[in-house]
């Protein structure tokens, strides 16, 4: 399985960058078999040139394409995890999590995705969403390979 954490908008300043790379570099071990890159972290200028690339990589695949919005689902830890091990375990090529532009998701863009997920009802700034994506991801990956990062019931 191959993951790609794109965003629209500017480059991410180096703090924000430092962190969601840290996460980025732990990940790619976990995703065994997915070739040299299993983790992209893309950025894109706006949603029309993210939906270009995703129709590219659908020539290729079918990726699952989920949304980082407001209006999204909400899930603990553990269910993203079972999620995304589920999707790993039918064999999902590609997932496409995307942070948007700052004015949020155009309703082209809801009604495209094959999801939208949430991370909380508290706004977050696009850089800070990002790296808490990435250890959310990171944490998932470490919950399905028994690694003891996730430390649940142990509070």
């Amino acid at each position: 399985m191959k993951l790609w954490i794109a965003a629209i908008g500017a480059r991410p300043r180096d703090t924000f960058d430092e962190l969601a790379r840290l996460y980025l570099d732990r990940i790619a071990p976990l995703l065994p078999g997915s070739g040299k890159s299993p983790v992209e972290a893309p950025l894109f200028r706006s949603e029309d040139l993210l939906w270009e690339a995703v129709e590219h990589e659908r020539s290729r695949t079918a990726p699952m394409f989920v949304l980082l919005d407001e209006r999204g689902k909400q899930m603990t830890s553990e269910t993203f995890a079972k999620w995304l091990g589920r999707e790993r375990d039918e064999g999902r090529q590609l997932i496409i999590f995307a942070i948007g532009p700052a004015d949020g998701w155009s309703e082209d863009s809801r009604k495209r995705a094959a999801s939208l997920l949430s991370l909380g009802p508290m706004t977050l700034a696009h850089e800070l969403a990002r790296v808490v994506l990435c250890e959310q991801i990171y944490r998932a990956l470490t919950i399905l390979a028994g690694h003891p990062y996730h430390r649940a019931g142990s509070r």
